[in-house]
C-alpha cells in the first residue's frame, strides 16, 4: 500500500498546500504592524521613529526643556 505523505484536516482541507499558499501571499499581520509602527501609518510618517519630547514640541509649538 502506498503511503499518503500530504496532511489533512477533518475537514479535508490540505495543510500543506494551505502553507504553500499564505507564504507565497504576502506580508503577515506581524510583518503589516511593523511596517505601519515604522513609517507611522497613514499621514503620520512625520513622527514616526520620532523622540516623544521632539513630537510634544512640535504639537504644542512650545520649547521642551
Amino acid at each position: 500500500m502506498e503511503e499518503n505523505k500530504e496532511k489533512f484536516t477533518v475537514a479535508g482541507t490540505n495543510i500543506d498546500e494551505v502553507k504553500r499558499k499564505n507564504a507565497e501571499s504576502g506580508l503577515s499581520y506581524n510583518e503589516v504592524k511593523a511596517l505601519l509602527a515604522s513609517t507611522g501609518g497613514l499621514e503620520t510618517s512625520v513622527y514616526s521613529n520620532t523622540d516623544v519630547e521632539e513630537v510634544k514640541k512640535n504639537l504644542s509649538g512650545n520649547e521642551v526643556e
